[in-house]
């Protein structure tokens, strides 16, 4: 289940915003009186409750609002429980002094916000002898492997645990804790009021991650990089699986550079059967499989890990056989014919320049390399054996094809463009590698000098559906991949509303 934290200033407020989640499906609500600025009136935000609540108030150094009295507010958590609510959070150093009464359930809790201690056994003990229903467990993850950490309190916890991570690192354990054996997680409703980091959604948790339809058969995959917040690989990943009926779940794992060996070593717990791959681990990647295909090795990057039928590791390129699919149709439907020949200029020199000058290179295409560093762009014209071409001539060349693999009218950035609209020459081909947004400025001014263009996000669904094969062994729904996608970059998108201010809720805590 998914527990939605909700805070508000003033009673009416909270009650109204309860009412609120309730109609759009969530089933358990955390009320943080600590929010409310006066004193809190709880018979009057618990009496028409719409849902199942957790009454919840914390103090500062918990992560909360409380200002007054320590034993006010004991003596408010102890009227929630003679109240009959559902749940009351009781944080460790004051569970003992609060005793069981009626039905309801002790949630005993931990919260540390710097780390991810090492005696977490230890506080797991203690809380599970503070006549516990149910054990919280919330830290600050400083690395990758510290999601581990809490998870593999959950499945053979004696009492009911849950145990996730906070901040970026943490959030794969607030959709992995499902997995294992949580009683629920927490979340968020509205993605602009994050008030701690790492919070989800709860709509991404429902209809992304799909939280409460994950069990211990549940197989993981995801994508790894630095940073890696922006990727929307999980939301098409996951449309993906669900549409077809597979049991799996795909997270963003963020792992710095110094970092993949020991949090790959810590994930192999979690049983990941595949990892997207993107920057800056890309190269790293290939050279740490001794299974990988031709396009790894020449290229020496890999987009994608994953277990083959004999459980081993095996590195792929998936941009290579991509990007030129989506070159060689274009080239076809314009009656060009082949790539033998063509006059193509490369704008960029990083992983996917060197995925596609590679392809278009073995097709039989001549290729120049330009780049805004120019050591950089040099070594990947030395590696594809082509002329480089430094950046501020790059308007001067006859071209047959442009391929911009450079960030440069990437969102949030759109009004620049990495080459100037007085060189384009009509009936040209201009692919631009960015996906969002799906026309760039780029590929606007492209279409006005009469160009052919390609989409990024075409590329960007091929290579995730060759990934998704790659993982699943089956066809992936390349429409449902698509779609998805467009829906999501699209300016004019449609979202769940969010309530009106005087009913939209405000998340804290965990």
């Amino acid at each position: 289940m998914i527990c939605v934290a909700l805070g508000r200033t003033r009673h009416r407020m909270m009650i109204a915003a309860h009412k609120a989640l309730a109609e759009v499906g969530v089933g358990l609500v955390e009320l943080r009186v600590d929010w409310l600025s006066r004193n809190p009136d709880l018979s009057r935000v618990i009496k028409e409750r719409p849902t199942p609540i957790v009454v919840t108030c914390r103090r500062p150094q918990d992560g909360g609002r409380w200002r007054g009295p320590e034993e006010d507010r004991i003596m408010l958590l102890r009227q929630a429980i003679a109240s009959g609510v559902d749940y009351v959070d009781l944080e460790t150093d004051i569970a003992d002094k609060i005793p069981r009464f009626g039905k309801t359930k002790r949630i005993v809790s931990y919260h540390n916000f710097q780390e991810t201690p090492d005696n977490l056994e230890d506080v797991h003990e203690k809380l599970s002898k503070q006549n516990a229903d149910i054990v919280k467990i919330v830290t600050m993850a400083n690395s990758p492997a510290d999601n581990v950490k809490l998870l593999k309190l959950i499945p053979d916890a004696k009492v009911p645990t849950i145990a996730f991570c906070m901040g970026d690192f943490g959030i794969p354990s607030r959709i992995l804790c499902g997995k294992y054996g949580s009683p629920f997680t927490y979340a968020t409703f509205s993605k602009e009021r994050l008030l701690a980091p790492g919070q989800l959604s709860f709509e991404d948790m429902r209809d992304i991650y799909h939280f409460d339809e994950l069990n211990r058969e549940t197989k993981v995959f995801g994508v790894i990089g630095d940073p890696i917040a922006h990727s929307w690989s999980p939301l098409i990943h996951n449309a993906a699986l669900k549409k077809a009926g597979v049991n799996a779940v795909y997270l963003p794992f963020r792992i710095p550079a110094d970092d993949l060996k020991p949090a790959l070593r810590a994930f192999e717990w979690l049983d990941v059967q595949g990892y997207s791959v993107t920057i800056p681990h890309k190269e790293s990647i290939a050279g740490m499989v001794s299974h990988v295909d031709a396009n790894v090795t020449d290229s020496g990057a890999a987009n994608t890990l994953y277990k083959n039928s004999q459980d081993k590791w095996c590195a792929v390129n998936t941009d290579y056989e991509a990007a030129l699919t989506v070159i060689r149709e274009k080239v076809a439907e314009t009656g060009g014919g082949t790539l033998e020949g063509k006059r193509v200029m490369l704008l960029g020199a990083g992983g996917v320049a060197k995925a596609i000058g590679l392809a278009l290179t073995r097709a039989g295409a001549a290729i120049t390399v330009t780049n805004r560093s120019k050591d950089r762009g040099k070594a990947l014209a030395e590696t594809l054996n082509c002329q480089f071409l430094g950046w501020e001539n790059r308007g001067t060349p006859f071209v047959d094809i442009l391929v911009n693999c450079t960030p440069i009218g990437m969102w949030p950035d759109t009004e620049s463009t990495p080459f100037n609209q007085n060189w384009f020459r009509d009936g040209m081909i201009v692919f631009d590698t960015i996906y969002n947004p799906e026309t760039t400025l780029l590929l606007k001014e492209a279409k006005a000098h009469f160009c052919h263009t390609i989409s990024g996000l075409e590329m960007f669904v091929r290579q995730a559906a060759e990934q998704f094969e790659c993982f699943t062994g089956g066809a992936a729904p390349v429409d449902v991949m698509r779609a998805t996608l467009r829906k999501a970059i699209s300016p004019v998108r449609i979202k769940v509303e969010k309530p009106p201010e005087s009913k939209a809720p405000s998340e804290d805590g965990d």
